[in-house]
């Protein structure tokens, strides 16, 4: 997959300005150099990664649930099997800072890790979110395995810990994203958390092919995730 093929799209169809499109693909490098930072600190390939030339506005009809999503990890069902993709959104690649670019990316490969663990053990029967936001960002900081267990990069891992205390909120960048993106008209997508669901049948969870060297790097990453959460807890 080209990984700005939609946002090309987007250009030709006249969805978004030409100088929006030269700004992504000039600050796309960003990504590109994430991507291979968290390959070194992890020994783990990158899933498939793609940009959506939107940005996602999730929550309900409370103005206080409401938040901006700026990138999601999404099993796709494909001929019966599963594919994890990451959708990365426009606006982080054009007004994120490179930290930031990262800790996102980084977070997002540890819900990538996470749902190849429970697929790899067929618990996954559906990936249940929740449509309450606090609820969503406990639930995330509680199944997700601990940054350190995963990355040897400890200014990766300082990141991630520094915009994911209790759920992601960066309020420069959000400002960014509402002067220069929603307000000038460009593509939102407005989702529920509740929505954001996959469900799979039992076939599908059968049909799911995984890798064999990332099992075994994540039963090695399982047992040193368990040895730092019990260090924290005692």
């Amino acid at each position: 997959m080209n990984p700005l093929q939609k946002l090309s799209q987007s250009l030709e169809n006249g969805v978004i300005p030409e100088s929006t499109y030269e700004l992504i693909q000039k600050r796309f490098h960003l990504v590109s150099d994430g991507i291979m930072r968290i390959e070194k600190a992890s020994s783990i390939k990158y899933p498939t990664m793609y940009v959506e030339p939107s940005i996602l506005i999730s929550g309900s009809t409370n103005s206080l649930d409401v938040g901006i999503l700026y990138a999601r990890t999404i099993p796709l069902i494909v001929h019966d099997s599963i594919h994890v993709v990451i959708q990365i959104s426009a606006p982080l690649v054009a007004y994120g800072l490179k930290g930031t670019i990262h800790a996102i990316l980084a977070h997002e490969f540890l819900h990538y890790l996470e749902l190849v663990t429970r697929l790899s053990k067929t618990e996954l029967l559906s990936d249940e979110i929740s449509s309450n936001l606090f609820e969503n960002v406990y639930s995330d900081n509680t199944r997700l395995l601990e940054p350190r267990s995963v990355f040897n990069d400890n200014m990766l891992i300082s990141h991630i810990t520094k915009k994911f205390p209790s759920g992601f909120r960066d309020y420069k960048l959000e400002d960014k994203v509402i002067k220069f993106w929603i307000e000038q008209k460009l593509p939102v997508s407005k989702i529920s958390l509740d929505t954001n669901t996959v469900k799979l049948n039992a076939i599908q969870l059968s049909n799911i092919k995984l890798d064999e060297l990332l099992l075994q790097q994540l039963e090695i990453i399982k047992t040193k995730n368990s040895k730092l959460r019990k260090k924290r807890l005692y």
